[in-house]
């Protein structure tokens, strides 16, 4: 058997691998923004007064979610809509 076999991963953990990339680099940024895109940036527009185009790319979404994010003061990933009780 061949040695050089094809892996998928790293030897060492990166727990940050792939959260850095750019939204415009995405495969599929161009596609429409996914329901849980739509429905998280609904929230985050109403709570910050804003209106945006409902017909957003996942990678534009992306976008408005992460600027929106920091505006509020929520952190990435907090996708449930639940506030930090102690911020």
């Amino acid at each position: 058997m061949s040695e050089n076999k094809e892996t998928l991963g790293s030897p060492t953990p990166e727990p940050d691998a792939g959260l850095n990339r750019d939204p415009e680099d995405w495969v599929t940024g161009d596609e429409p923004m996914t329901a849980a895109q739509r429905s998280y940036l609904d929230t985050l527009a109403r709570e910050a007064g804003e209106e945006l185009p409902a017909d957003l790319s996942k990678a534009e979404a992306s976008q408005h979610i992460d600027r929106l994010q920091q505006k509020s003061g929520r952190v990435s990933g907090d996708a449930g809509g639940e506030q930090d009780p102690a911020g």
